[in-house]
């Protein structure tokens, strides 16, 4: 969608719009012709609403190509992400509030174990608890090297971002992480003659942590991903005149929500319901809310079929209270898919759900990737259900005479 074309149609409305995103939703059977996990969930809210919605998937990317969180929320926030590329490490840093600079370099990094002969065990050394990673956190904070500026800072368990700066560093950096086991941790590698001075920074810097964690015993080494700087991207509420508000628990999707100028609200607690507690608590004080559930996600990647298929019915339980606040709008998706059996995000398409007074129903009671393939939304571009939502809300004005 051109931004400014868009711009100029929209149009204000006392509607509201709530985006309920279901990390990783999409799944595969796990037998053939077996259903996949949230055809297995028992979702008799979700079911209903299907009935009275228009069902598809969405494609974040476009066929074949499996992109990560960072990407995926950036399509289903309505721009191109491959236009608009941004290294998973800038919204880490920015999701837990970590002010950047435009010239600062931020990587995201995981606490991880390696054994005697340097080999990684474990890329999220044992899931770390978090406490634990704040102080291993506090040790790295100690490290200095001359001529740069390299602070931590612990996210959640085994996650942590990493903010670099200084004078002339570029992003312009090979990951470190190798996202798998039984390989040595790589060393940063310069992709361009501009970063090669900011590459010898990482690697002192890997060389002086590897140094202070020899003695740890669930977590002995480092791995990082996602080196960038700080985009600029146009903001909610001025591309589209929404007072516009982000509920979430993990930092990335704080961050990449703050990338395009919403607030992020305070959620008391951890727990699915929290988040629904938030969105009931400032639901006057919005017009647009996008609500994020890690768990899916977490269970997929980690191929825990009928974990995942519980967190669904969880989300399915929690429909009503969404429901009872009387949304105008309401699209319920993924960022992308994430199914057990490949314990990874893949390709796939992901089925979605719009409901609203203006939306055209398919009067499919069943929400699930064998129903949504008969749904009048087809496979639509991620980037595109924002117009789209909008339009449903009364706030896209007519084009032309």
């Amino acid at each position: 969608m051109n931004y400014e074309f868009l711009k100029k149609l929209i149009q204000p409305a006392d509607t509201r719009i709530v985006m309920l995103i279901m990390d990783g939703l999409g799944g595969l059977p796990r037998e053939p012709g077996g259903r996949t996990e949230l055809e297995t969930a028992r979702t008799p809210n979700m079911d209903a609403l299907a009935a009275r919605s228009a069902l598809g998937f969405s494609s974040p990317a476009g066929p074949g190509i499996a992109v990560g969180s960072g990407p995926g929320h950036l399509a289903i926030f309505g721009f191109d992400p491959i236009e608009n590329e941004i290294g998973r490490g800038a919204l880490e840093a920015l999701g837990v509030d970590i002010d950047l600079g435009p010239d600062d370099i931020a990587a995201r990094g995981n606490f991880c174990k390696v054994d005697e002969n340097g080999i990684l065990v474990d890329r999220r050394a044992g899931r770390l608890a978090t406490p634990e990673a704040i102080r291993l956190a506090r040790l790295l904070n100690s490290i200095h090297i001359d001529g740069v500026q390299m602070h931590v800072e612990a996210i959640k368990e085994h996650r942590f971002a990493l903010v670099m700066r200084g004078e002339g560093l570029a992003a312009d950096l090979s990951d470190t992480d190798p996202l798998k086991e039984g390989v040595a941790p790589g060393q940063a590698a310069a992709l361009t003659t501009s970063a090669e001075r900011t590459a010898r920074f990482v690697n002192v810097y890997l060389q002086k942590a590897k140094k202070l964690l020899k003695d740890e015993e669930q977590a002995n080494m480092i791995l990082l991903r996602g080196f960038d700087k700080l985009p600029s991207l146009p903001k909610y509420g001025d591309l589209f005149k929404l007072r516009a508000a982000a509920i979430a628990v993990n930092g990335m999707y704080k961050g990449v929500s703050r990338l395009v100028g919403m607030q992020v609200l305070p959620v008391e607690g951890v727990r699915i319901e929290d988040e629904f507690t938030t969105l009931e608590k400032y639901w006057e004080q919005f017009d647009f809310f996008y609500l994020h559930i890690k768990q899916t996600d977490t269970h997929g990647e980690d191929g825990d079929f009928d974990r995942k298929v519980k967190v669904i019915e969880h989300i399915d339980s929690q429909i009503p209270r969404v429901l009872a606040l009387k949304p105008d709008v309401l699209l319920i998706t993924g960022d992308h898919s994430s199914p057990a059996i490949l314990k990874s995000h893949s390709w796939h398409p992901v089925p979605a759900m719009l409901y609203g007074k203006n939306v055209r129903e398919d009067n499919i009671p069943e929400f699930g990737e064998r129903a949504c393939t008969r749904g009048s939304l087809g496979i639509m571009p991620a980037k595109d259900f924002m117009p789209l939502l909008l339009a449903n809300a009364g706030r896209v004005a007519k084009y032309g005479a």
